[in-house]
């Protein structure tokens, strides 16, 4: 984001140099008379005529009523203010933490367990490649496809919560790519068309998880991420599994992974005490299994400047059985013979090919993506922290949660952006009370900074936009720049109350008067330089339209509440000003 603001601060550097030394120039220089000139100023002149007449015909009026009843004009504005927030606190228009942007690339991500035959992951890619090509048929045919790729080995590359291709490898690993057309060649979205090859899929049994993603942006990692840490091990993969399986009755809730894996199948060998009594011990026994299964050098050959082993195993019919070992004969010390399973208890289990500690404790991290269209990442971590986790709490004691991924990336953001947001606020309360020599006006000039929340919100709502961290940032942003209206019109109220001797309502009133053409003209112009992104319809600009929502909208509302509210709120200081200075009557009697 940080091109953004550098930009911007570039930008306005310029145009202060312009306005300063440029602009003056201009203003001084003779003006024509010619005929094309007088032709082209037609519109201004036309444009001028009605405006004034606005002003004087219908703002004047509406105004003076508003400031007589100030103190009901600004209830009224903070009521919308509480409902806007309310709108967003109660869950009626969505927060995620960043922007979706539709991917031209769906991918599927199946995980297999650890140790499966390579022929049942084939199964299971020919089951991948079936129903995508039934997918592809049933939305267009070829015509919105451009390839289709698939691996076996590793997962796919930016597929997972951390955007990379790095991890566990193996052939319990599958994936599968569908390069789509671009979107303005077909009439289905990626996230369309992954929902339909899910539901094409159904059920494919024997697989840990299969996931499938077709956005594409930044991600702090999964939607729904919460890693428990318990110490006992048992115990930490009943709740992992218990709390899977509660996501799994929120509607809209896809990809659920309990994070609980059986690992790869393994022999553990217990030698007898009767075996100890033979000579041979447990790495006797280690050595002997390991020169059946993976072979014992016999002797070394130099062929040229090549070193050539010769080991001796087993065939490789027998290797390819765990029936081998139980039939299998260890030699003894002393030369004698003795059956592996009469010489050791041989226990069949499985291993863990990676175990996950955070702060030294072992986690399991229960992880899950969300279909946007139909629920949020967000309501649906406030249901389950609110009554699921208390319960599962309760019934595993000892039990501990945490937040990460997306939600923990989203609560790292919003803090860092409100301490910003907070400076940002003090750095403008200074520089406005310096050339004011007031504490008081610059909270009236700042006074619309909160209101312009209620457009930003507003104009999501009206363009069908969910509410992100992209839109806190547009927000932010708005704070800078509505004040600038609200500057001009107080700086002329005083301005007027100094050099004209005009009462405080007069001085207001004349104020926004004058100071209406240029607050609406630096509005519009704010907004219509903003609505070529926030009207664009390519996928790749969803990412920044939120911002463009915020500032746009909440500059056109911001505008209407300094036109009614700030000189409504001046009143209101003045009012109170008055109010706290009266002296007691009987020190004027004294």
């Amino acid at each position: 984001m940080r091109q953004i603001p550098s930009v911007v601060v570039a930008v306005f550097i310029v145009s202060l140099i312009e306005s300063l030394f440029v602009l003056p120039a201009h203003l001084t220089g003779k003006q024509e008379t010619s005929g094309i000139w007088h032709t082209l100023s037609k519109p201004r002149v036309w444009f001028s005529k009605h405006m004034y007449r606005f002003i004087n015909q219908t703002y004047q009026p509406t105004l003076r009523m508003l400031i007589t009843h100030r103190y009901l004009t600004v209830a009224v504005g903070v009521a919308m203010l509480i409902l806007s927030v309310g709108v967003v606190a109660g869950g009626h228009i969505p927060f995620s933490f960043m922007p979706s942007i539709d991917s031209e690339i769906v991918t599927a991500q199946a995980t297999l367990p650890y140790g499966v035959p390579i022929e049942t992951t084939r199964e299971v890619l020919q089951r991948l490649h079936e129903t995508a090509q039934a997918t592809i048929e049933d939305h267009g045919g070829d015509t919105i496809v451009r390839g289709i790729y698939a691996q076996i080995g590793s997962a796919m590359p930016n597929f997972g919560p951390n955007q990379s291709s790095s991890g566990p490898s193996g052939g319990h690993l599958v994936g599968m790519q569908i390069f789509l057309v671009p979107s303005d060649q077909r009439d289905i979205s990626g996230v369309g068309f992954s929902k339909a090859w899910r539901e094409t899929i159904g059920v494919i049994p024997g697989l840990e998880s299969l996931a499938f993603k077709a956005e594409t942006g930044p991600s702090g990692g999964a939607a729904i991420d919460i890693q428990l840490t318990h110490r006992s091990r048992t115990t930490l993969e009943a709740a992992a599994v218990e709390l899977a399986k509660t996501f799994s009755h929120y509607q809209g809730v896809t990809d659920i992974d309990d994070g609980v894996s059986r690992g790869k199948p393994q022999l553990s060998f217990r030698i007898r005490p009767e075996t100890q009594s033979l000579g041979l011990n447990a790495t006797g026994l280690a050595q002997q299994v390991r020169g059946a299964f993976y072979g014992v050098e016999a002797l070394r050959q130099q062929r040229g400047r090549d070193e050539v082993k010769v080991m001796v195993r087993l065939p490789e019919e027998a290797r390819r059985t765990s029936h081998t070992v139980e039939e299998m004969i260890l030699l003894t010390e002393q030369g004698g013979e003795i059956a592996l399973a009469e010489a050791a208890e041989i226990d069949s289990g499985y291993a863990y090919t990676q175990i996950k500690r955070r702060d030294g404790r072992r986690i399991v991290a229960v992880t899950a993506d969300v279909d946007k269209q139909v629920t949020n990442a967000n309501t649906v971590i406030s249901e389950v922290m609110q009554n699921e986790l208390p319960a599962l709490q309760q019934k595993y004691p000892g039990l501990v949660y945490s937040l990460e991924g997306e939600q923990a990336s989203q609560q790292e953001s919003l803090a860092a952006l409100k301490i910003g947001f907070l400076l940002a606020l003090l750095l403008i309360y200074g520089l406005l009370a310096i050339p004011f020599r007031s504490y008081v006006q610059p909270i009236i000039v700042m006074f619309c900074i909160p209101f312009g929340i209620i457009g930003a919100i507003a104009g999501h709502i009206l363009l069908g936009y969910g509410l992100s961290i992209i839109s806190a940032f547009g927000i932010v942003a708005l704070a800078g720049v509505v004040v600038n209206d609200s500057l001009v019109l107080i700086v002329t109220a005083n301005r007027i109350r100094d050099t004209e001797s005009a009462t405080v309502m007069e001085a207001v009133i004349q104020g926004a008067m004058r100071r209406f053409r240029p607050i609406v003209l630096t509005s519009l112009t704010t907004f219509f330089g903003l609505a070529p992104m926030i009207f664009e319809t390519s996928m790749q600009a969803r990412f920044i339209i939120p911002m463009a929502i915020s500032l746009g909208f909440g500059i056109l509302f911001g505008t209407v509440i300094i036109l009614t509210i700030v000189p409504a709120v001046y009143l209101i200081l003045e009012d109170l000003s008055h109010l706290f200075s009266r002296k007691p009557v009987l020190a004027d009697a004294v």
